[in-house]
């Protein structure tokens, strides 16, 4: 089964991509420069507006979890998984992990990139207001 959820948002001047374990975006519209993590702000969607299809593919422990970001022009893609722990239950929030932790804000854990690691030139293109595609698609076996 594959599923699919497009969110857009948009960069912030105070994006900086420096956390070392998780990438955020958020439906929240502004940025502290407290908020390392946040690479999307005035997203369209929370993890609790992800479609019920969406949600019963990532709430799944063999769910393969592909995210591609999109801004200025720079295009990356994220592996990760899904876990049956999801509560996917955020209004406004939703967070890409390295580690295994999962609250209501998590889309995908494991992760092989987060924000620190993210390409500079897509940093840079959030970093001056750039729209950002966020593509997850989320893959189970039948």
């Amino acid at each position: 089964m594959k599923a699919t959820e497009v969110v857009r948002c948009r960069g912030h001047p105070l994006v900086r991509g420096g956390h070392p374990t998780t990438f955020e975006v958020t439906k929240e519209a502004h940025l502290t420069a407290a908020g390392d993590c946040i690479i999307g702000i005035a997203a369209d969607k929370g993890a609790a507006d992800l479609s019920p299809a969406f949600r019963a593919a990532l709430a799944r422990d063999d769910a393969i979890v592909r995210t591609r970001l999109s801004a200025g022009g720079v295009v990356i893609e994220i592996a990760g998984r899904g876990s049956s722990r999801m509560a996917l239950d955020h209004p406004t929030d939703l967070v890409w992990r390295r580690s295994s932790f999962v609250c209501g804000r998590t889309v995908a854990i494991l992760c092989d990139r987060v924000a620190a690691s993210l390409p500079r030139p897509l940093i840079d293109a959030l970093s001056s207001g750039e729209q950002l595609l966020v593509e997850i698609s989320c893959v189970t076996p039948d």
